[in-house]
């Protein structure tokens, strides 16, 4: 059996407990070095067989998993946040259900739950934003052209964008060229939840010069939107006057 955890956002003790116990029964740990934290691998086994996949292609890590299985093992592969989000585990799931391996996904705190965190903001403020957009800039990884920049900010929602800490400059533009003004607040959270957690709260135009200002080169989400410095409404579910399944109106 084959088990994808999401090994949570940074801080080992944000794995859940069902992550933390699948890590534990293993006996082979394919883990991605590059963004898991190290301090994950202390719950494993003291023979278990741990496998770095920033070193490693597709065909390797399925190479891996085929082996654990052919010997009656058990295989964690541990995916930095949660898989779903730009995890790359559906291409490894339809290899397993070729080759006829079972597998099943444990679910992860993403990186942008820790980032709402780190500034202890809420992404769905009532009268100012009710959706949350996750998105990326092109790189090596193609984007849909519907998905663009440009026209995810003609939304006006919160966004939080994924792997694009190296090309702010050009975000800025197409943020601005989208809708979002040059003065509308963003953030830059580096390695949100590790002890080395950067913060930076900025705006759309300076997000280049506040990175650099700050050394952030990589492992950082930006965010965007009136979600980090507006005017708001109170939730209308705490509201003395609005009644609920569980609770009677207290005033009309």
């Amino acid at each position: 059996m084959v088990h994808f955890v999401g090994a949570g956002c940074g801080a080992a003790d944000l794995i859940t407990l069902r992550g933390k116990r699948l890590i534990e029964n293993a006996d082979v740990v394919i883990y991605a070095g590059s963004l898991v934290s190290a301090e994950l691998l202390d719950y494993a086994k003291k023979d278990c067989k741990i496998h770095n996949s920033a070193y490693m292609t597709l065909d390797e890590v399925i190479a891996v998993m085929q082996k654990a299985e052919s010997e009656g093992k058990d295989t964690v592969r541990l995916h930095t946040g949660d898989p779903g989000i730009f995890g790359a585990i559906r291409e490894q799931i339809d290899r397993l259900e070729a080759l006829g391996i079972s597998c099943d996904v444990c679910p992860g705190v993403s990186s942008f739950c820790g980032a709402a965190a780190a500034l202890r903001a809420e992404y769905t403020l009532p009268g100012v934003s009710q959706t949350v957009i996750l998105t990326r800039m092109e790189g090596r990884t193609p984007v849909p052209p519907s998905e663009s920049i440009e026209s995810l900010s003609a939304h006006r929602a919160s966004m939080v964008i994924f792997l694009s800490t190296g090309m702010l400059k050009e975000l800025s533009e197409r943020l601005i060229k989208g809708g979002w003004q040059p003065d509308s607040p963003a953030a830059i959270v580096c390695k949100a939840t590790w002890a080395d957690e950067k913060v930076c709260r900025c705006t759309v135009s300076a997000l280049a010069e506040t990175a650099e200002k700050n050394g952030i080169t990589k492992t950082a989400l930006i965010l965007v939107g009136d979600f980090l410095d507006s005017n708001y409404e109170l939730s209308r579910l705490y509201d003395p006057a609005f009644e609920t399944g569980y609770r009677k109106a207290k005033e009309k």
